[in-house]
């Protein structure tokens, strides 16, 4: 009995010597970590003014080369996606030969950029009435959105557009929008818009319809979108509204052919899905490949006619809405400073060869 008395204080001290190691060891892994969080975000603070310099750097690349690609003999009168702008192969003059998007080591980092043209997509902006809402009517149709919802989408576009409150047939004014969420109530904007993500707020529009059942994982015969519809556009119904139009392109109705991807081409009067692949596949050269060094890119209005299966009357009835010249670009930076990674985002509006100016600039 006295050996068990001993034993069982000892065996209690054990116990408590233990649990304070272990508290001792938690509070002492916790603090480590703690430790090494804020040295991490010292360290990328103290990179903040770096990065930007990064970006903004990028971002002046970008204008260069923008501004060369039009002093290029034979290709200042065009935009294609063989040129230097966007990585192609094409436009390698002396002025340009040197220089490379990828990888710009500068200081203590490096910049990689990335320009998409606005011009190749439709200008929301330039429907603004009735004459033109069948752009918008016809790109609804192709990515199979139901019948039933196209005519209040279209409708309560030109609602929130046009100026006045007179409600179209199947539209919506700023008594729907003000009823339609009593805890967020907002208004018709009554004016163009200034981003495409406003189509959002719209009557009857769904999240698969504007960023596409891809990007939603909603299929067809879900909300919005016809059940059993065949789908025109390529790749199933992947496009969404975002895909197709934009309100930054300077075109008007018109879309860059060398640029367009085929499910904007689509959209477009007197276009069908074969005599858009035969456009991409046509300014792509032998090997169907945009961006290559046997790409053939439009370089006058009247190149279409090259296209098999464009007629006379076809190509006139595109007129109006084909240009050859993108002016609008999005310049995306990726700035490193060891494994740290930042990315910015510029738009800049090409004028001419000396005027090359930055829209805006902001980090990701």
């Amino acid at each position: 009995m006295r050996i068990q008395l001993q034993s069982k204080p000892r065996g209690i001290a054990l116990i408590i010597v233990m649990i304070v190691i272990i508290v001792l060891a938690v509070l002492a892994g916790g603090f480590a970590y703690s430790m090494k969080v804020e040295t991490r975000l010292a360290r990328n603070s103290s990179f903040d003014s770096d990065m930007e310099i990064l970006g903004r750097s990028g971002v002046e690349l970008a204008r260069y080369i923008l501004a060369m690609q039009l002093r290029i003999p034979q290709q200042g009168a065009y935009t294609a996606l063989n040129q230097k702008w966007a990585n192609g192969p094409a436009g390698t003059n002396e002025l340009l030969m040197g220089i490379e998007l990828d990888h710009n080591q500068l200081g203590i980092g490096e910049f990689s950029i990335r320009m998409i043209d606005m011009e190749r997509k439709f200008n929301l902006s330039a429907i603004r009435d009735e004459r033109n809402s069948m752009i918008l009517q016809r790109a609804l149709e192709m990515m199979g959105v139901d019948p039933v919802d196209v005519t209040p989408i279209v409708d309560s576009y030109l609602d929130w557009v046009d100026p006045d409150n007179q409600k179209h047939q199947q539209g919506a004014e700023s008594d729907f929008y003000a009823r339609l969420n009593p805890a967020a109530p907002y208004v018709a904007k009554n004016g163009l818009m200034d981003d495409v993500s406003e189509l959002l707020l719209l009557k009857g529009m769904r999240p698969e319809i504007y960023y596409g059942p891809k990007r939603t994982g909603i299929t067809a015969g879900r909300v919005g979108l016809a059940a059993g519809s065949a789908p025109v556009l390529p790749g199933g119904l992947s496009a969404g509204l975002v895909d197709l139009f934009t309100t930054l392109s300077t075109a008007g109705l018109g879309v860059n052919f060398n640029t367009a991807p085929q499910e904007v081409l689509q959209i477009l009067p007197g276009m069908d899905a074969s005599l858009a692949q035969a456009i991409i596949e046509t300014r792509a050269g032998p090997d169907h490949q945009d961006g290559t060094e046997d790409d053939i890119p439009f370089e006058q209005r009247g190149d279409i006619l090259s296209v098999p299966g464009m007629t006379q009357e076809v190509s006139q009835l595109l007129g109006p809405y084909m240009v050859l010249q993108s002016s609008i670009f999005q310049v995306i930076v990726e700035a490193r400073i060891g494994d740290y990674v930042r990315r910015y985002e510029a738009l800049v509006h090409r004028r001419n060869t000396s005027d090359v100016a930055i829209l805006y600039f902001r980090w990701l």
